[in-house]
């Protein structure tokens, strides 16, 4: 069965609206992207102060959020600063907008 541009399309924005859920699926993740929404960057020790958890913990909610494309980090050894991802977070909140307004 053949394809449309319409069914990928269907496809990609599922694939990606399911990827950014399962990454806001955490409290520390979204009071992350709360903080960074507010901020133009932030380092790992900022988000310490912020948030009563260990470093290990807060780095890995970090991987998570990166590696669903809603943050970026830049390596300015030995910190890595860390903002959010414009692009892919306008694309989130479309997808979730889309997404609700449907149901």
């Amino acid at each position: 069965m053949k394809r449309t541009i319409q069914d990928i399309n269907y496809v990609e924005g599922t694939e990606d609206l399911a990827r950014f859920a399962k990454a806001l699926g955490h409290p520390t993740r979204i009071k992350i992207l709360n903080y960074l929404e507010n901020q133009s960057c932030c380092y790992t020790g900022d988000l310490l102060e912020m948030l009563p958890l260990a470093q290990s913990t807060i780095s890995q909610h970090l991987k998570e959020l990166k590696n669903a494309g809603l943050i970026q980090g830049e390596v300015t050894p030995p910190k890595i600063k860390y903002c959010i991802h414009q692009e892919n977070w306008e694309k989130a909140k479309k997808l979730f907008n889309t997404f609700f307004e449907k149901h």
